[in-house]
């Protein structure tokens, strides 16, 4: 009998048991499945975030020597440079480009000018050689002219023939005597054309030794004024020691002006139509995760590009940081809140609660049970939508769809209201791009430094 007894008590604890296992854990299921969240009310921004980079607006360019090209140097690389960050004063050392290849160019003009001096004393000794030959041989006819003339004088009591022959022999001298004059005359026209050009050719590489000498002292780069040095940027990255610069754009660094700076950001095209100039925006450095900055837009960019391992395009956006701080640098990286829009007292939710098929609405908690609420949305920003009417304060709302959504009650909005809430909202969005377009003209445009140095790499989003 007792047995009994007990075999019953275990079966109704077993069956307690599997019942306590299969309802408890539905029931706990269900609970963590419908995840609930409040209406809230207040202040609700609309707003783009975006990853920056520091640069100044503006800077001095450090360049190195500008007349490379003309001496036939078509980059050249640097062998040492001074630490970025370093304060310098104007006339401080900044760095050394490589002589290698200008050397090279020196010894070669220097060879050259050898050469061609060689080849003018050469010249001069050849051309006094053949005019000395000339005006002796002119020395000789003259003798010769002034024989024939006698013999012509003396022949005059002659038979015809004699003083015939006479005549002939001094014409003939005096026809020798101005052909050698002609010739000496064009020998030495020549002769100094030929030491002429050998003169320029001498001048011409004379110049460009001076050239290549006046070059070398700026191979020995220095600040062009007061400043902390930042080291340029090119297509190839950041330019440091043993970087190539380029006899186009020989800039090594650049000295920014640090008490302005602005954030270059990148926006994508998805949210681009958000952004307009004269938006406030929320900056903080990676740097300082403590600190944050006041900026504003000051740029949109009217045409996108495709960065590199990017399948979207993006637009990019300039930031005017409008505070000074010391310890701001070029290329440190920012973190930009741009707020496009601020509303003020409104209901808001979070974004995963509002569904969408033909109409909007949520899961409204009321009485006890869910119904399914229609409501009018207005804007949204990655987080939350707002309410612009179907829910109040404070009501509460389910994140999920529930189980049997299908079976609830649905609670509409009347035509009537949905229009008028529609044209509230038309109205409101009018105003508030008439703000944003004055906003905008109230916005100069300013030019900034291009994107050679002073940060403005690759944008990480």
């Amino acid at each position: 009998m007792s047995t009994t007894k007990i075999l019953i008590a275990a079966l109704i604890i077993g069956a307690l048991g599997l019942s306590y296992y299969y309802f408890g854990t539905e029931s706990v299921t269900a609970q963590q499945e419908n995840i609930s969240a409040q209406v809230k009310q207040g202040t609700f921004k609309v707003r783009v975030m975006a990853t920056g980079e520091l640069k100044a607006k503006r800077s001095e360019k450090i360049r190195g020597p500008q007349g490379m090209r003309s001496a036939q140097i078509w980059q050249t690389n640097i062998t040492d440079m001074i630490p970025e960050g370093t304060v310098v004063k104007a006339g401080d050392y900044v760095a050394r480009l490589d002589k290698t290849e200008l050397d090279t160019k020196m010894k070669e003009a220097l060879t050259e000018i050898e050469k061609i001096e060689t080849q003018l004393e050469q010249a001069k000794i050849d051309t006094t050689i053949e005019l000395r030959g000339i005006r002796d041989q002119l020395i000789n006819l003259k003798f010769a002219k002034q024989e024939k003339l006698l013999n012509l004088e003396q022949s005059k009591y002659e038979a015809q023939s004699v003083i015939q022959q006479a005549e002939i022999d001094l014409q003939r001298t005096e026809r020798d005597y101005n052909q050698l004059l002609a010739k000496f005359e064009l020998s030495k026209e020549k002769a100094e054309a030929q030491i002429s050009e050998i003169n320029a050719s001498l001048k011409q590489n004379q110049l460009k030794l001076q050239t290549i000498q006046n070059l070398a002292a700026g191979f020995v780069v220095k600040a062009p004024k007061d400043g902390m040095v930042i080291y340029a940027r090119n297509w190839e990255g950041k330019i440091g020691p043993g970087s190539r610069v380029s006899a186009w754009d020989p800039v090594v660094a650049e000295l920014p002006d640090l008490s302005d700076m602005v954030s270059k950001t990148y926006v994508n095209e998805v949210d681009i139509s958000k952004v307009q100039k004269g938006q406030d925006v929320l900056i903080k450095v990676d740097a300082f995760p403590d600190r944050e900055y006041i900026g504003q837009v000051i740029k949109v960019a009217n045409i996108g590009e495709q960065l590199r391992n990017y399948d979207s395009k993006v637009f990019e956006v300039t930031v005017q940081v409008e505070e000074v701080d010391s310890i701001l640098r070029p290329a440190m990286t920012t973190s930009n809140e741009i707020v496009t829009d601020i509303y003020d007292e409104v209901l808001f939710v979070p974004i995963e609660g509002l569904f969408t098929d033909s109409l909007s609405y949520v899961y409204k908690s009321e009485g006890g049970k869910v119904i399914k609420q229609e409501v009018v949305t207005g804007p949204s920003n990655d987080d939350e939508i707002v309410i612009a009417h179907g829910l109040v304060a404070n009501d509460e709302i389910l994140l999920n769809e529930p189980e049997n959504a299908a079976k609830l009650t649905f609670n509409p909005l009347t035509k009537e209201i949905k229009e008028k809430i529609a044209k509230d909202l038309e109205a409101d969005r009018l105003a508030r791009q008439k703000n944003r377009e004055e906003r905008m003209r109230q916005v100069k445009d300013e030019q900034i430094s291009d994107d050679n140095s002073g940060g403005g790499g690759i944008i990480i989003f």
